[in-house]
């Protein structure tokens, strides 16, 4: 006899084996009983539960042979056909294959014949959600007044994609994931079937990893079955499986949380050359943090925590905080989803378990909230003093500094010393604000070139990075010692490119100083006895001919740019007019 999966060969064959559905196995059977049988019914609910398992039940318990009952006999030719698939008045249709309107007007065509030697001729379509808009459309008619013989049983995971217009005219029935227990009971009874010996570690292990599906539980117990002979162990199955196993992240985690983190790279580094994938120890490290953060709030049920209550490390769980463990769980699941993009996962799983040893230390956003509002509860109550140490910089001959005295709000809000109900305990070195060092005056600060590098910087955080640039061209800074600071320039360009800026400058002198300092600017050219026109100025007199003349600038001189005007002006094809400052000659283009 051929080889049957243990899926095929426990599928239930009467609504009494059918486990985990309760709800849907009572209404049904009900409803056979009392004769109130629909035309169209809708099954939903995750993959492996039973929902196609179900529409066979409801099939043979329909056309049993025997009488319409909701415990068919299952021996009559009707039962052994629609349990073997090969009934030719209980079709069987894959939605995801027959999703075009076509299939679904051949279908139309077929509901006007009668079933040939059964009672009811029944449609089963599986994965119904497939079909198109269209093939529903045309549905619809048909399945809201079908022949009486005719009767449709729609089979779905996904059941938000099926139309409104189709689960109205249904019976919708919703199955549920079969909880663990059940499914370890089943896979005992599979490994009986087979005399395999299965021990209980192992066999939760299988429940656990088929996540409510009874389906998948039998596929993954037929491949454990096929490498482990005649003996299932849980160590079998993480050798030949890859996985990290609880018992090893446990392991990993301890040593990196209580201090050391080499160990742990190092048992993380035998995980890898023993062939466990990075995603694995990901998701077998996000489901550790999962159970024990769940046995921190309080759940001791082994089905929920997925492990024995003896697997847990103890003293882990009481090391960490509830927002710890909720932190790392978060980063876990966070590292899974950025994994796909990353240079290497292995270098991501080992950054992570490298940032386990500062685990314990982590400290919520609401913590810190919860204790500011202690302190603060505690300061209104008077069990909490809070006093604030003088601060003092003293001036010296060539840095900017200022005197920084508190303000009473600041030494209310600033604690210096705590009392913990009637003891004070001062912090080393604080004292008083005394009364005379609040009245004390500001003594003015000496401002030099020195002065220059700090003003620069504070001009570039203002978005000014011209005028710090030119600013360095200062020839003096000069304290009048009345709110003024005098900058003389020595080039002209800079000069005219700083005037118009005079307020930036005195806001960043002012916030330097912590002083209201106005700036004045003035512009100092020194006079040259010999002067020599640039090379270009000497083109242009090859050029045109006449005399370079040089026309001295000088701001602090009104009477001498007065003269200088009244003086006369030179043809201009005899001679050119060049203004320079410092040294630095013109363009044509700022001749008179």
């Amino acid at each position: 006899m051929a080889y049957e999966v243990t899926a095929t060969r426990k599928r239930p064959q009467d609504f009494e084996k059918l486990v985990g559905q309760e709800f849907v196995v009572s209404t049904l059977e009900n409803a056979i009983q009392e004769g109130r049988i629909a035309h169209a019914y809708l099954f939903s609910g995750p993959r492996g539960v039973g929902k196609t398992s179900s529409a066979r039940l409801l099939a043979k318990a329909l056309n049993c042979e025997r009488g319409m009952s909701a415990h068919p006999c299952g021996e009559c030719s009707s039962c052994r056909e629609i349990a073997s698939g090969t009934s030719v008045d209980v079709i069987e249709i894959d939605g995801a294959s027959n999703t075009s309107v076509n299939d679904i007007r051949a279908i139309k065509e077929e509901v006007l014949f009668p079933p040939q030697s059964s009672r009811y001729k029944i449609y089963i379509i599986d994965e119904v959600h497939m079909l198109s808009t269209s093939a529903f459309n045309a549905l619809l008619k048909t399945i809201e007044e079908p022949p009486e013989y005719i009767i449709f049983i729609f089979a779905t995971t996904e059941l938000q994609k099926v139309p409104a217009t189709i689960r109205s005219r249904c019976q919708q029935f919703r199955f549920q994931l079969i909880p663990q227990e059940l499914i370890q009971s089943c896979l005992k009874s599979a490994a009986d079937d087979l005399s395999i010996e299965a021990d209980e570690d192992a066999l939760f292990w299988i429940a656990k990893e088929a996540t409510g599906s009874m389906r998948d539980a039998y596929t993954l117990f037929d491949q454990v079955a096929a490498f482990s002979g005649n003996h299932i162990t849980l160590q079998k199955i993480r050798e030949r499986l890859n996985l990290a196993g609880f018992s090893k992240i446990s392991e990993i985690t301890s040593l990196s949380v209580f201090g050391s983190p080499e160990k742990a790279l190092e048992e993380l580094s035998g995980l890898f050359e023993a062939g466990v994938s990075p995603e694995q120890i990901v998701k077998d490290s996000a489901d550790f943090f999962r159970t024990i953060l769940l046995y921190k709030t309080g759940i001791r049920r082994p089905s929920l925590l997925g492990v024995s209550e003896d697997d847990i490390p103890k003293d882990l769980v009481e090391a960490l905080s509830k927002e710890q463990i909720e932190a790392a769980l978060k980063a876990e699941m966070d590292l899974y989803r950025d994994m796909r993009y990353s240079i290497s996962p292995r270098f991501e799983v080992e950054l992570m378990v490298s940032r386990l040893s500062s685990l314990s230390s982590l400290v919520s956003g609401e913590s810190l909230i919860e204790e500011i509002k202690k302190m603060r509860e505690g300061i209104a109550e008077g069990k909490v003093i809070v006093k604030k140490k003088a601060e003092k910089v003293i001036v010296k001959e060539t840095s900017v500094t200022t005197i920084a005295t508190p303000s009473i709000e600041e030494k209310k809000e600033q604690p210096a010393v705590v009392e913990a109900k009637t003891e004070e305990i001062p912090i080393p070195e604080a004292i008083e604000t005394k009364e005379e060092e609040k009245k004390e005056e500001t003594p003015p600060s000496l401002i030099d070139l020195s002065i220059i590098p700090l003003l620069q910087d504070e001009l570039r955080y203002m978005g000014k990075t011209v005028e710090a640039r030119y600013i360095a061209a200062a020839t003096a800074i000069e304290d009048n010692g009345d709110s003024t600071v005098l900058v003389t320039m020595g080039q002209a360009f800079q000069y005219n490119s700083l005037l118009p800026s005079l307020s930036y400058l005195s806001k960043a002198l002012n916030k330097i100083t912590g002083r209201n300092i106005n700036i004045r600017l003035e512009l100092c050219v020194p006079k040259n006895t010999e002067r020599k026109a640039s090379p270009k100025m000497e083109a242009l007199k090859s050029i045109f001919g006449g005399n370079v003349e040089f026309n001295e600038v000088n701001v602090l001189m009104p009477e001498k740019i007065e003269n200088t005007e009244k003086e006369e002006k030179p043809n201009d094809e005899q001679s050119l007019r060049i203004y320079e400052a410092d040294g630095d000659s013109g363009s044509p283009d700022e001749d008179d």
